[in-house]
């Protein structure tokens, strides 16, 4: 099921049938002017105007004149900010232009200055209701790639992202990555204290970097549980924020930010020779890494890229051998299922869904399982896969619009999820697991072994070179290792403890 927009159909469908006049007034509703009346109702702002009435029209037959709606719904997600001046009551908010895109608007009515007190009381109601558990005014640290969304990213920013940003009062500072790696040296010199965000216009390679130079930083811990990092869409590649705001619009996506809940994110240490990375996303071998980093050539092809190097592999039945270990800490989908279960309703505060080891202000936390190259932890046991297809270990739920490949991943379970696929399945086996990934029954399919794990070793065999994909970055294809932080990352989302995808927990069979 692919992310519902922020909306809805209809985001302005008033919530109440009727704001009767004569039901008596409380703090929750301002009248302002003799005509026009502004309530906080249980969701949304509601504007009763006589003044938003349209002009009067006929109707079909040409007879009888109507008029327009006297009454707006405006969403609390989508209140952005109130204001009182001497005279005048502002509220300003992100107004649905289409189904995926808002464009700031407000209103504005004069009020009397002897109302001033109860006017004061009643925005500092609205603005409760409008943030809840979201931290206003939040301080940006805003990274453009010059080379995002083919060159546009800048452009993006200026049209659709800086204006909300600026109606919510957020504080933006802005920087522009000038190379490859250059936003992990603006990480590594940042200061955890001065910004509560720091916000990529880009693809989800710059979140990657970010991650890393935070993780380079003798304050890491406290740096990364301190400092959200959230993508802006602002490339080919947009998981981070299909998982986290449900939607790949650059506008709606600001607004998620300037509302989004801070969430622990579990991060992955990856050793490969003697180096430590960090990732939040994804690591693959075998045919998601070589269709993703192996496509470039056809790039011009937008997420069609994908789909057509999927099938021309799957339908070659190409095999990826490896050596593997796997530290498996929930094995079967049935036990799955009912992790995730739980995990729906659990809305513990935020720092019991970090792991108490990684809470201070040191640098990365040691490796328990150490690294690739020291031995095997005594109970793991490398097991040969010579007809390996996939291997793919997941952080995040959406790997690509409409590709929710992990349906069971959790931000701060302490897991990864694990989906492995022989490479040998039959060709209608394979493309109808290309199509299950799209339509959210990939899960449920016989010859997906699906696992959450706390740390695997992986060594690839057979081949002389070959893709490995760390959050769709390119690494040497060498042995590597990877274990997993719970919650030492911290993002914004939605939630505060989901992503915006369709999980596992409905369905009872195994």
């Amino acid at each position: 099921m692919a992310p519902s927009s922020l909306s809805g159909s209809d985001p302005f469908i008033d919530p109440i049938e009727e704001v009767g006049a004569d039901e008596g007034l409380d703090d929750s509703v301002l009248v302002v002017g003799r005509d026009a009346s502004l309530t906080v109702a249980t969701d949304s702002l509601i504007v009763l105007d006589e003044n938003l009435s349209q002009p009067k029209t006929l109707n079909c037959c040409g007879l009888i004149p109507s008029s327009g709606k006297t009454t707006q719904a405006i969403p609390f997600f989508n209140v952005l900010w109130a204001e009182l001046s001497d005279f005048e009551l502002t509220v300003t908010y992100a107004r649905p232009t289409s189904k995926n895109a808002v464009r700031v608007a407000s209103i504005h009515y004069l009020v009397e200055k002897v109302e001033r007190r109860k006017i004061i009381a009643w925005i500092s109601k609205l603005l409760d209701r409008a943030y809840g558990e979201s931290q206003r005014r939040k301080r940006i640290k805003v990274l453009i790639n010059p080379f995002g969304g083919k060159g546009s990213a800048q452009k993006w920013y200026l049209r659709d992202i800086e204006p909300i940003f600026a109606a919510a009062r957020c504080e933006v500072d802005i920087e522009r990555t000038a190379y490859r790696g250059h936003a992990v040296e603006i990480a590594a010199k940042l200061d955890p204290d001065a910004y509560d965000v720091v916000a990529s216009c880009s693809g989800d390679g710059l979140p990657h970097e970010v991650f890393n130079g935070l993780g380079k930083k003798k304050d890491a811990r406290r740096a990364l549980s301190q400092v959200a990092v959230v993508q802006l869409p602002c490339g080919t590649g947009n998981a981070m924020s299909w998982n986290l705001n449900g939607t790949d619009s650059t506008s709606m996506a600001a607004l998620c930010i300037v509302k989004g809940i801070r969430t622990p994110l579990d991060l992955v240490s990856i050793t490969q020779g003697d180096k430590r990375t960090l990732s939040f996303l994804s690591q693959a071998v075998g045919v998601v890494a070589e269709v993703d980093l192996g496509t470039e050539n056809i790039r011009w092809m937008g997420s069609a890229r994908f789909t057509y190097g999927f099938l021309v592999r799957l339908l070659g039945k190409t095999v990826y051998p490896a050596d593997i270990a796997v530290k498996v800490d929930i094995p079967t989908k049935a036990s799955i299922r009912e992790h995730y279960r739980k995990e729906l309703s659990n809305r513990s505060d935020i720092d019991s869904r970090r792991d108490s080891s990684i809470i201070g202000d040191d640098s990365l936390p040691a490796l328990r399982y150490g690294s690739v190259q020291d031995p095997l932890p005594a109970d793991w046991s490398l097991v040969p896969h010579d007809k390996l297809g996939n291997f793919y270990s997941g952080n995040m739920a959406f790997m690509a619009p409409n590709a929710n490949f992990f349906p069971a991943a959790l931000p701060n379970d302490g897991y990864s999820d694990l989906v492995t696929v022989d490479g040998d399945i039959s060709r209608s086996a394979a493309i109808k697991s290309l199509m299950a990934v799209e339509n959210d029954t990939f899960f449920d399919m016989v010859h997906v072994n699906y696992r959450k794990i706390s740390g695997y070793r992986i060594i690839p065999k057979g081949q002389r070179s070959g893709y490995i994909s760390i959050d769709g970055e390119r690494v040497p294809f060498e042995p590597f290792q990877a274990e997993v932080h719970r919650g030492l990352g911290t993002v914004l989302s939605r939630s505060g403890h989901l992503y915006e995808a369709k999980g596992v927990a409905i369905n009872t069979g195994d």
